[in-house]
């Protein structure tokens, strides 16, 4: 029985089929999240420098909206050990420790104080709790939404966030999403209600404006009526043309 004839393939080449999109996507997410780790891992090393870096990075003003970013700890820490963090942060990057970086060092330092103070407040540590929540439930649903794309194509039900480490990672980016529009909106609150003020401010002093303009006119014309007054009845009286005082010409009978 003949045997169906193979073609050769060049040296270091074979005939498996290409990575599919999707396991492309997978392994540039994973190479990605190697460099992030990577990079979290350098961060996290207590060192001055590093740390005054790292709260003055591309987009601190954004990262640093989230104060256990800011402050490197888990949402789930016992507030002890957020006070002990906070005290190791603060002597690391306080100015007085690094004078010949201290315009940034007063920068972090502002950053880990904001951040303390806001997890130390119950009422704020409520609200940063709950975005973490919000974050957890909306990586959740994107989870069920990928799956429930990978069945109706026939796809593996697992997805990367299936590991725990890169599902804390994306709940990490949705955090930061989340603190971010969340500023945004206060940021957009406080530019309107600047302008509230704004036009309020302005409305009082046209208003004003008018009052004391009403009460000159008011005020001149009561001091004018006596001269008005008396320049009325000397025209009805027939006397000499008052000053200023418009006086009719005579009626002549019409002829015919």
């Amino acid at each position: 029985m003949a045997t169906e004839k193979t073609e050769d393939l060049p040296e270091g080449q074979d005939n498996t089929p290409p990575v599919e999109e999707n396991e492309q996507g997978e392994t540039l997410f994973n190479e990605f999240y190697a460099e992030v780790k990577a990079i979290e891992h350098r961060d996290s090393v207590l060192t001055p420098k590093q740390q005054i870096d790292k709260l003055n990075r591309p987009g601190a003003t954004y990262f640093n909206l989230n104060p256990f970013e800011v402050l490197q700890i888990d949402p789930d820490t016992p507030f002890a050990e957020i006070k002990k963090r906070y005290r190791q942060m603060s002597i690391l990057v306080h100015p007085d420790k690094n004078l010949d970086n201290k315009d940034r060092a007063e920068r972090a330092f502002e950053a880990v104080n904001k951040s303390y103070k806001t997890l130390e407040n119950e009422e704020g540590y409520r609200r940063c709790r709950e975005i973490i929540d919000e974050a957890k439930v909306r990586v959740d649903e994107m989870i069920k939404q990928k799956k429930k794309q990978n069945k109706k194509e026939g796809k593996p039900p697992y997805v990367p966030e299936d590991d725990e480490d890169k599902y804390k990672h994306a709940v990490h980016v949705q955090t930061c999403k989340l603190f971010a529009d969340l500023e945004r909106m206060r940021q957009e609150r406080e530019t309107k209600d600047m302008h509230e003020r704004k036009r309020k401010a302005e409305g009082d002093a046209a208003a004003e404006e008018k009052k004391k303009t009403d009460a000159l006119w008011n005020k001149n014309f009561e001091e004018s009526r006596t001269e008005r007054v008396d320049s009325w009845r000397s025209w009805k009286s027939g006397g000499k043309k008052a000053k200023g005082v418009f006086r009719p010409p005579k009626h002549r009978a019409e002829k015919r």
